[in-house]
């Protein structure tokens, strides 16, 4: 299957004259969190059961980042252009510098206990890191270590590097998986994905939306969508507030209002996406970059990814 599908006119606004889906890439088995250096023009993701990163740009093609890798999963870029990890393998989040290469754990542990395996994260203005915490990285030896969790529960942290402050914000969200700010940072959008290894149909492909109080504290949960067929894994948001998250067919496109606009067909399970200034293309708006099963594929849209307003890079 392939195209794209439209529900509501409004999907228009997005759409390019080459807004066509593209293979960049396939040599994996199972790709997850993409992120896009603007300065080398390079995209970055996990090939999690390999146990390694991956890099690709037009100039060079792909190759190795790091291998092995310690089953990292998602990443992000902090305010300073640093390269954040959730590492199911060490149950932490890393940071590496990505002019000295050195990495380091930013945080492992809450109230004295490992995590389970942070799985996605986020970054807020003021430098804040909100990450979730599900067990799919302990459950057995294929994305990380298998071990008992030491956790309560599967939470959604907020961890302040400036004074290493973390703190539980959502204690209700079942396996919380990917999570994205709103463009004014006044609502976070939480997955809940504890329908993916369950076989009896049973557990969670929805996401829920949050107020964001003080800067710090979610509120007035609700939901927004139920994905289906397959799971929100990971989604992005761009500056006008809608959501392109992971299903099982396609990148699936909401609108704020929790409308489905259409859907971006890709021929296999997605499982995240990230925007992209990508300097290769002199088109207005920037390259969705997805990571599907196997393959790295991309498309050009008429818009740009929401992003901290004091990001440095």
């Amino acid at each position: 299957m392939a195209g794209i599908e439209k529900f509501d006119n409004r999907l228009e606004r997005i759409l390019l004259a080459d807004s066509v889906l593209e293979k960049v890439y396939t040599d994996g088995k199972w790709y997850e969190g993409p992120v896009w250096l603007e300065v080398s023009q390079t995209l970055l993701w996990s090939d999690i059961p390999n146990n390694r990163i991956l890099s690709w740009n037009s100039e060079q093609g792909a190759s190795i980042w790091r291998s092995p890798a310690n089953f990292t999963n998602g990443h992000y870029l902090d305010l300073q252009g640093n390269l954040l990890h959730c590492s199911h393998g060490a149950r932490a989040i890393e940071k590496t510098n990505l002019q000295t290469d050195e990495t380091t754990t930013l945080v492992d542990r809450y109230l004295g206990k490992r995590f389970n395996s942070p799985n996605d994260l986020v970054v807020k203005s003021d430098g804040t890191i909100w990450f979730t915490d599900p067990p799919y990285g302990i459950l057995s030896n294929v994305e990380g270590y298998k071990a008992e969790s030491e956790q309560e529960g599967n939470f959604v942290f907020r961890f302040d590097p400036a004074n290493n402050e973390l703190s539980v914000v959502c204690r209700t969200i079942e396996e919380p998986n990917g999570l994205a700010f709103s463009p004014d940072e006044s609502q976070l959008y939480i997955a809940d994905t504890s329908a993916a290894l369950r076989q009896d149909g049973s557990g969670n492909h929805h996401i829920k939306v949050f107020d964001v109080e003080q800067g710090a504290t979610l509120t007035n949960e609700r939901l927004f969508a139920t994905v289906s067929p397959g799971l929100a894994d990971g989604f992005r948001v761009d500056v006008q507030g809608w959501i392109y998250t992971s299903s099982e067919d396609s990148i699936q496109v909401y609108h704020d209002d929790g409308t489905l606009l259409g859907k971006i067909f890709v021929p296999e399970t997605v499982s995240n996406c990230t925007f992209a200034v990508d300097r290769s293309s002199d088109h207005l708006g920037e390259t969705l970059y997805i990571t599907a099963s196997t393959s790295i594929y991309r498309i050009r849209l008429n818009t740009k990814g929401a992003r901290p307003r004091n990001l440095s890079v």
